[in-house]
């Protein structure tokens, strides 16, 4: 066997030295003199009906090879439910939507024909708001609702609604009937942020032996296949993705809009295409993480117990389900998170709406439903005279706790966690002297958050040279897991230092289904289907090498590349010799290896409408954060930052304080700076970086974090994912901060200093969306 302590170092990126220089080869790097170049016809309305599309004038136009529309790809596709077209058909449903899509020789050419397409649209009144969307005598989104095949059963639906997902558990009417307890309602809403990675989506389409080959920046592989054979109705054996290294992430990667274009182009054209979309169209178009309204209410007795909760989330979709379908789930397990209750009901609905459909993003909507829980807790310790502090380590979740779908969670936690918190505070000391004069505010919350399993698999091949070549359908997004976790992994269950183990860029004719890189999955699912990997590969190494040395296979270990008589250092045989033995006798020595959830089960009857009814993996955030706020600007400096994270098992320290650090940023841009606004005309207001505010270089705050190792976890070698949770409690630590520091109520993401401003002069107007469960006791669909 091999050495697990081995696995544990603290390692540099591989693939930094390329990054930093240059080298790296993207997807637009990778284009030939013989490619196409593909534009986008897109919508300039927000909403109407297509009366005509004629595309004949643009395919005389001069270096026009292709020119696809809706009738060339007919097929629906989504999650949940199969809502989305390739193009706009017969309704357009927001500003930027496709129509149809020309290559041409050169991206000058495709322009200029995209001119020539003749097009006439009937106007229709949009609908911009879940508000309007949801009003008794709103317009359908899609008309044709209840045509769609649902590809999962159980969620409700109705009109605008998408999707709802429900959870109760225990008698909520009963809960806040009680005598002695008192009832807390907050209201709050939050924005949209959009993901800026530095590289847009891009993709390259080529037909090859009558299959189609897509190279993309994507982080769902296997989604861009299945998605493709859908739409263009090919048997998904037809479909061959390749994933070159992607520059940047955060889920919106997750979908499968242009990939399929390419395709269908290059089957009409008979030669590759490229398509990418420019900054603008990314950030037009792009799905960021949604807007959303929140309504929730408990009832808490004197002695601070949490008698009954209830929620409403309303969630943005835009104008097609997508990924918000399956992220209705998330509500149970974050808005229904972090805290012991005695009976729970929330809903979560996706609705649809008339602007650019939003998609899944770090943390995805436990980073806003984590925002209202803890200001909502904040709020019920006002209103009942309870410690903050206190009343979290009194009601935090703890081992044999019950969920919000029943599920009864292991271990305490969150509440060692809370103290460890303490002691980073205590060792650092508090910064409340630098805010020199401002009002200064400090505040402590928690997260819940979790791992996606999801099904996962690896082949591992051993090299003559003692190397070892892992294969899978990961993806490095920038979370360093292909580059440091997954090798580290396979070294130390084959003995080798890292550097001998080399990562496949994903190739779905080469590697097994995997659901993505993104849920903080990849290291737990790829690296457990890794480690079952090499079990094989051991067990055909070590039983080679015991016939070299005459010497049982039980006693035999795995050591610097080395198989080594068990007590016996430097005896054995290095593996090169034993690769090569194994090659002249029984043949090559690899193994293949799976994993996928373990489907902890939940309270039966507790959740409808659900993809995930429970968590395999919890994983648990204490954050704290120290701000001053101006009260003449309203501008918010954050003084000082702590965080304390689950991370089951540190395979490499310094890459997850590199996550934390670059988490905790990004959701200092959501919590404070970033805002995307849809202006009169349908479209994104914030549509380049010269409107769209992300941190820069001098908000950047030190991040003063604490690894809490030791958790439950399923992953292999006790790990759990690291890269996504350090954002979950950003927007929650500053909003209450900055309410403490105010000494006002804060509803509503970002702060920025308008807002900040207004909440000071109480000018903000306040949050009441009268349209979200006017009665408690009838507020879901079925």
């Amino acid at each position: 066997m091999a050495d697990p302590s081995a696995t544990v170092m603290d390692l540099p990126r591989r693939d930094a030295r390329d990054k930093l220089r240059g080298r790296t080869k993207y997807t637009n790097d990778r284009r030939r003199p013989d490619m196409l170049h593909a534009v986008l016809l897109r919508s300039t309305i927000p909403c109407g009906r297509i009366l005509r599309l004629d595309v004949s004038a643009a395919l005389a136009c001069p270096g026009v090879r292709a020119v696809a529309t809706g009738a060339d790809a007919p097929g629906l596709y989504g999650i949940g439910i199969a809502d989305h077209p390739l193009f706009a058909i017969d309704a357009i449903r927001y500003h930027g939507e496709p129509i149809a899509a020309i290559a041409a020789d050169s991206e000058a050419e495709a322009h200029a024909a995209l001119a020539a397409i003749m097009l006439e649209v009937e106007e229709l009144a949009p609908l911009y708001t879940m508000a309007d969307a949801l009003s008794p005598d709103a317009r359908l989104v899609h008309a044709d609702w209840k045509s769609y095949e649902v590809l999962t059963e159980g969620g409700a639906r109705a009109g605008n609604i998408a999707w709802e997902a429900k959870s109760v558990r225990g008698d909520v009417d009963a809960a806040f009937a009680r005598p002695d307890v008192t009832i807390v309602e907050s209201r709050l809403e939050v924005g949209r942020q959009s993901h800026v990675p530095f590289e847009p989506r891009v993709a390259i389409g080529s037909w090859e032996d009558g299959r189609a080959h897509i190279q993309t920046s994507t982080q769902v592989p296997w989604t861009v296949r299945g998605v493709t054979g859908r739409v263009m109705q090919l048997p998904p054996g037809r479909v061959r993705v390749t994933v070159p290294p992607v520059g940047g992430g955060f889920g919106l990667k997750f979908d499968a809009t242009i990939e399929p274009i390419t395709a269908l182009l290059a089957k009409i054209a008979g030669r590759p295409v490229i398509l990418e979309n420019s900054r603008q169209e990314e950030m037009a178009t792009c799905l960021c993480r949604e807007n959303a309204e929140i309504v929730i209410r408990s009832a808490v007795t004197a002695e601070g117990e949490i008698a009954g909760r209830e929620a409403v989330v309303l969630m943005d979709c835009g104008a097609y389900g997508g990924e918000q379908v399956f992220l209705t789930t998330m509500t149970a397990h974050t808005l229904g998170g972090n805290y012991k209750v005695g009976a729970i009901r929330l809903v979560s609905r996706a609705v649809y709406t008339n602007t650019p459909p939003n998609g899944a993003f770090r943390a995805c909507n436990g980073v806003y439903n984590t925002f209202a829980l803890e200001r909502h807790t904040d709020e019920i310790c006002a209103a009942l005279r309870f410690d903050p502090v206190d009343f979290r380590k009194r009601n935090v979740l703890g081992d044999g706790d019950l969920g919000a779908t029943g599920q009864v969670f292991e271990a305490d936690v969150l509440g060692p966690m809370l103290e460890r918190m303490d002691v980073l505070r205590a060792t650092t000391g508090t910064a409340e002297a630098q805010a020199d004069g401002r009002l200064y505010g400090r505040a402590t919350t928690v997260g819940t958050w979790f791992v996606f399993v999801g099904p996962s698999a690896a082949t591992v091949n051993l090299n003559a040279d003692g190397s070892a070549t892992l294969v899978t359908s990961g993806v490095e997004i920038g979370s360093g897991t292909m580059m440091q976790a997954l090798p580290q992994i396979v070294a130390g269950e084959l003995g080798l230092h890292p550097d001998r183990v080399i990562v496949r860029e994903a190739d779905t004719d080469a590697a097994g289904l995997d659901v993505g890189v993104g849920g903080g999955r990849t290291t737990v699912s790829i690296g457990a289907a890794s480690v079952a990997a090499c079990g094989e590969v051991k067990e055909k190494l070590l039983k080679a090498a015991g016939e070299m040395l005459q010497t049982a296979p039980t006693a035999l270990v795995l050591r610097e590349g080395r198989v080594e008589i068990a007590g016996r250092p430097g005896s054995g045989v290095a593996i090169p010799a034993i690769v090569a033995q194994a090659q002249a006798t029984t043949g090559p020595i690899s193994g293949t290896g799976s994993f996928t959830a373990k489907n902890v089960p939940a309270m039966a009857g507790c959740a409808m409408g659900h993809f995930l009814d429970a968590l395999d993996i919890p994983v648990f955030v204490v954050h704290e954060a120290e701000v001053a706020v101006d009260p003449d600007t309203g501008h918010v400096e954050v003084l000082a930052y702590r965080v304390v994270q689950d991370v089951g098992r540190a395979l490499n320290r310094r890459a997850i304080l590199g996550q934390i650090q670059g988490g905790v940023v990004q959701g200092l841009g959501y919590a404070l700076h970033e805002e995307v606004t849809i202006a009169k005309d349908g479209r994104i207001a914030e549509d380049g970086f010269e409107t769209y505010r992300v941190p820069l270089a001098g908000d950047v705050v030190p991040v003063v974090a604490d690894l809490y190792e030791g958790a439950p976890s399923i992953g292999p070698l006790g790990t759990k994912g690291a890269g996504e949770v350090p954002i979950l409690a950003v927007g929650a630590a500053i909003g209450c901060a900055v309410a403490n520091a105010i000494g006002k109520p804060v509803a509503r993401l970002p702060l920025t200093p308008p807002r900040v401003l207004r909440l000071l002069h109480d000018r903000e107007p306040a949050v009441s969306h009268r349209h979200i469960a006017p009665d408690w006791s009838d507020n879901t669909l079925g």
